[in-house]
């Protein structure tokens, strides 16, 4: 398969548009038509990473974060972005980047660090806001299942794990087909009624054009009438962090002691504990510390992150326990979604995750 190929299993999983405004998620660097021979995937991309995939005969990286995020006016080897940027250019290696859009897609970076402290219930903490759209149009009643169909399969009516969402209304529709129309029914000249169906759903806004062209291709008007309108609703399916419940609470020093245990942590860093036990749970990977007030609204009894501010220790003792286990060790296990994403597409093709501990981090 080309690495085009699997660069679209990737983005199918987290669409580009759901990463945050400041991210450079995507490609990197290289050409995505050439053939597969491997993927390495890896949390960031040092120098030491794009040896291993050297060594292996691979020419596609996958990292979470992105190798490149700042524009460049000169590659001279400075530094090790610009000395990765040209070893994987002069060795034809594509490096391919899911950062924030995985961290806000539905079952990425935050479910899989809630599976592995064992949550249950897990929902979105802060759901994606202004992103949704609701879609209207009307259809003949014989062709609406079709269309219906159509939008479905496109990416319109999810509802938190509801599928196939819409509400139906019949009615009577009315045009008149002018010169040079060829109408589905109906006669040029003359004013036609047809019993149609008022079909609303809605869809991610990042799908429009997607959907769109669907309704184009199903529907058996020449001309298909159709509305969009943004609404206000949050997104409960995407956004940042999640919340949920351990099946039994737990002491805060076991708690704390099991953290450390999984994550494998040099150093777990939280703030007074006062003998709660701890049953829910709301975490965000990597820098995630702007979501305490979040946390806090939720009812959880603690928050865990990768990096938190000296002041908000302060500022939430107590309200919540807040447990601060590394940027590096938060989000280590995000190799394991790219991993089995790859796996079940592609089968044949060699994938490893890098044998390189990439945190810059060191604990004495």
């Amino acid at each position: 398969m080309k690495i085009k190929e699997v660069v679209d299993a990737l983005e199918m999983f987290a669409p580009l548009p759901l990463q945050d405004g400041f991210d450079n998620a995507g490609l990197q660097i290289g050409l995505t038509d050439a053939e597969a021979a491997g993927a390495l995937l890896c949390l960031d991309v040092p120098e030491a990473v794009v040896d291993e995939a050297i060594s292996l005969g691979y020419n596609l990286i996958v990292s979470h974060h992105p190798l490149i995020f700042k524009g460049y006016k000169s590659i001279t080897g400075k530094d090790y972005v610009e000395r990765c940027i040209m070893k994987a250019i002069k060795h034809d290696i594509v490096i391919f980047s899911m950062h924030t859009n995985l961290d806000n897609a539905p079952q990425g970076v935050n479910y899989k660090i809630a599976e592995k402290i064992g949550l249950q219930n897990v929902q979105i903490l802060e759901p994606k806001e202004n992103a949704l759209l609701k879609l209207v149009t009307f259809v003949p009643v014989k062709q609406a299942e079709q269309v219906r169909q159509a939008l479905f399969n496109a990416g319109c009516g999810c509802i938190g794990n509801y599928d196939s969402c819409s509400y139906n209304l019949e009615g009577k529709g009315t045009f008149r087909a002018g010169e040079g129309t060829h109408p589905f029914c109906g006669k040029q000249g003359e004013l036609h009624e047809e019993p149609e169906v008022r079909i609303e759903t809605i869809l991610p806004a990042f799908k429009k054009s997607a959907v769109v062209r669907a309704l184009i291709a199903a529907h058996p008007y020449e001309e298909p009438a159709y509305d969009l309108y943004p609404l206000q609703n949050n997104w409960s399916q995407a956004g940042a962090g999640v919340v949920g419940e351990l099946p039994t609470p737990e002491a805060e020093d076991d708690f704390l002691h099991r953290i450390k245990h999984t994550f494998e942590v040099g150093c777990v860093k939280h703030s007074r504990t006062n003998g709660r036990m701890i049953r829910k749970v709301a975490l965000c990977g990597g820098a995630g510390a702007f979501l305490l007030p979040r946390a806090v609204a939720s009812g959880a009894d603690v928050f865990i992150t990768g990096e938190v501010k000296y002041h908000d220790y302060f500022s939430y003792e107590n309200s919540i326990l807040v447990a601060e286990i590394g940027h590096y060790e938060s989000e280590q296990y995000t190799k394991e979604i790219f991993y089995s994403i790859i796996r079940e597409m592609f089968p044949s093709l060699s994938v490893s995750m890098t044998s390189v501990n990439t945190n810059p981090i060191k604990y004495l």
